[in-house]
């Protein structure tokens, strides 16, 4: 068996081990979600295991090798966006989308393209830091619960007649001793130990108490146009100059709870380290999806809404291309980001793109548009499909959902036939025909009776949905 095969039929583990998948692996687990489109989802997963074949050369070879860029070629709801949201998922890579249509009027009111490698950088330390805080979770939640006790247990006063200066007893935090006496110590102790019971159980969540919160300092600003860089830099050096405040605030236990442990997750991780490999991440494992990449293609127009289109294919080339970005983390590089660019391209083509940005997407892809028979599978054999969706929903009422086969086929049929007669928006019309075929089932569901059982069969069908079909003016409005 190769290196990070598995036996056939088992599924990977964790997506942290994406990186030792097979691109056969890798399509496996894609065709879990995805119906069809094999090419491109061979495309991607060569590209992803690309990436851990080239952690694993020498470091001077490392840096030649650059990620094959793809475009995916096809009509809205074929799937481009879900392989690239599970290949992420997969990955266990930080992975942003993009509409590229949203850098159309940079210079008047769009984003300077520099933002969503910002927006990656974001999501990896937001990944890091969870990863983090998983490790030190048990240390967090035990002081937590030192900290809790605190709040919960009075102060223990000292018998009349003791001297010195400590006559009242302030409990005692992990890791220091108490001076009262030695059975005001054992009392404590065993009230501590009933109070730590009843706090694990959740029966003391509703009591109120008072903790001390950091009061939020001054908001990042808001951006505009290409200056959003300066805005960060700005809003961070204006928090590091303030001081932090405190302030008490009375909260149910429960509450106390969530936010201890958030200000205890603050000081057992270490941001600086989340911080680095969150860089590094980004740098090599991070994906950037470019979706309506199409929307950006041909030529720039002398005036109006498209005057960008060429100026923004030019601002993105720079980043595709490889050079760095200034984040409020440090510079990132993007040189080894994976870059996967999608659009209809009903009106313009691939090669209306400007050449030096068509040269660093050298793998295109076509995907298939869908017809009757693919939408029968995706209504049925997903993980998640639609119909499970469906029946789980109507099984929190205590009722059945059952849909016949000729139902099924039917559904996938009128589909189909909307899409050929409409604007095809492929798979997304399964949601609108299941939407209105279902909708007086989900409206009387509370008031059926517990167990009963609801069959769709292909006259329901039929009856709900042909005449809607059939009528272009409905057709149009409902489905």
């Amino acid at each position: 068996m190769t290196e990070g095969a598995r036996p056939p039929g088992q599924r990977p583990a964790i997506p942290g081990e994406a990186g030792h998948l097979t691109p056969r692996e890798i399509v496996a687990v894609l065709d879990e979600y995805i119906i069809g489109q094999d090419d491109a989802k061979k495309a991607v997963a060569i590209a992803l295991r690309n990436r851990w074949r080239r952690r694993n050369v020498e470091e001077d070879m490392r840096e030649e090798i650059l990620p094959n860029n793809i475009i995916l070629i096809g009509p809205t709801g074929v799937g481009k966006t879900e392989i690239a949201r599970r290949l992420a998922g997969l990955a266990g890579a930080p992975f942003v989308k993009v509409e590229a249509s949203k850098f159309t009027e940079v210079g008047y009111v769009g984003r300077d393209v520099e933002s969503m490698i910002r927006d990656l950088v974001e999501i990896a330390v937001g990944i890091v830091r969870e990863e983090v805080e998983v490790e030190c979770r048990e240390v967090a939640e035990q002081r937590v619960e030192d900290r809790l006790l605190d709040l919960l247990l009075p102060p223990v006063a000292l018998e009349p007649g003791q001297e010195g200066p400590n006559r009242t007893f302030v409990v005692s935090i992990a890791g220091e001793t108490s001076q009262a006496d030695s059975p005001s110590q054992d009392r404590k102790a065993k009230t501590r130990e009933k109070l730590l019971g009843l706090l694990r159980d959740g029966k003391l969540d509703d009591r109120e108490v008072e903790v001390e919160v950091a009061e939020t300092s001054i908001p990042l600003l808001g951006s505009t146009g290409g200056i959003e860089g300066l805005d960060i830099q700005m809003g961070e050096l204006l928090r590091g100059m303030l001081p932090s405040k405190k302030k008490r605030k009375e909260v149910t236990l429960s509450e106390a709870r969530r936010l201890l442990i958030s200000e205890e997750f603050d000081r057992l991780v270490d941001m600086d380290k989340v911080i680095e490999e969150a860089r590094d991440r980004s740098e090599n494992m991070g994906i950037v999806f470019l979706d309506e990449i199409d929307k950006v293609a041909g030529g720039s127009a002398s005036s109006g809404p498209d005057v960008s289109r060429e100026g923004v294919q030019r601002d993105l080339l720079p980043i595709v291309e490889g050079s760095s970005v200034q984040t409020k983390y440090g510079l990132v590089r993007t040189d080894h980001i994976l870059f996967i660019a999608a659009g209809a391209f009903h009106v313009a083509k691939p090669s209306d793109l400007i050449p030096e940005l068509q040269g660093r997407f050298p793998i295109r892809v076509e995907l298939q548009t869908l017809d009757a028979e693919a939408f029968a599978r995706i209504l049925l054999e997903p993980r998640f499909a639609l119909l499970s969706q469906y029946k789980t929903l109507v099984a929190t009422e205590g009722a059945r959902l059952e849909f016949s086969e000729d139902a099924i086929r039917e559904i996938a049929r009128i589909a189909s036939h909307v899409n050929e007669r409409t604007e095809n928006i492929g798979a997304r019309r399964l949601h609108t025909v299941l939407t209105t075929l279902l909708e007086h089932v989900m409206f009387e569901l509370p008031d059926a009776g517990v167990g009963e059982t609801i069959t769709i069969d292909k006259a329901l069908v039929t009856e709900r949905l042909a005449r809607i079909a059939e009528d272009e003016d409905l057709r149009r409005y409902i489905l």
